[in-house]
């Protein structure tokens, strides 16, 4: 039973999109949460919003599982730059590894092709490959290939969680982004459930599995 799950997001959004039924059922079951976000995003702000819209976005969802501010971390690193702070990206999940010491890590996948995504997933490999169970959340806009190798079973409940964290993120909602339609979110839920004969899923790609 994996009890420490270390969630990684490249941006503000994207652990809430790729798993954010998940996490929720992970709240329900009382799992200790640590959750990185390494940028947010200010380059991709709309004009007439403040450029710190996605940290108070992101901090709305912090609010909302009530989850305690020593164990998240927002960096602020350039959008789409990333792999200008590599090194930097890698001592942080290392100095997480030390300190957290999560069973389980969560973050994009390999075959994520957004260039902050591939950075963090890379690092996020070389930093836990020895010392954690690591997979990888589904963002099929971004991916070519994608193995569901793994599913997680879920409820309606955990799918209205997922809504209502994605609907903190208004700037994005505002973009009509069709990736935080109910529609998206409820249909891909129930595509990955009926692939393991349940109503609601969410899918996960294996990088580890330490037992």
């Amino acid at each position: 039973m994996k009890n420490k799950i270390l969630l990684l997001s490249p941006h503000t959004d994207d652990a809430e999109l790729g798993c954010g039924g998940t996490i929720s059922r992970f709240l329900e079951e009382k799992k200790e949460l640590f959750w990185a976000v390494f940028s947010t995003a200010e380059d991709s702000v709309p004009e007439d919003m403040p450029k710190d819209t996605l940290k108070k976005e992101f901090l709305c969802v912090t609010e909302k599982i009530n989850i305690n501010s020593s164990h998240f971390l927002i960096e602020n690193y350039k959008v789409r730059r990333l792999n200008e702070r590599r090194q930097d990206v890698l001592e942080t999940l290392v100095k997480i590894r030390n300190e957290f010491h999560p069973e389980l890590v969560i973050g994009p996948s390999l075959n994520d092709y957004h260039q902050d995504h591939q950075v963090l997933a890379h690092e996020m490999v070389r930093a836990f490959k020895g010392s954690a169970s690591i997979i990888s959340y589904e963002l099929p806009w971004n991916h070519v290939a994608f193995s569901n190798q793994m599913f997680v079973k879920l409820e309606k409940r955990h799918i209205e969680e997922k809504m209502n964290l994605l609907k903190c993120y208004h700037s994005q909602v505002v973009k009509n982004r069709s990736y935080f339609s109910e529609e998206f979110i409820y249909g891909l839920a129930r595509m990955r459930g009926v692939q393991i004969n349940t109503k609601y899923a969410e899918a996960f790609e294996v990088v580890r599995w330490l037992y």
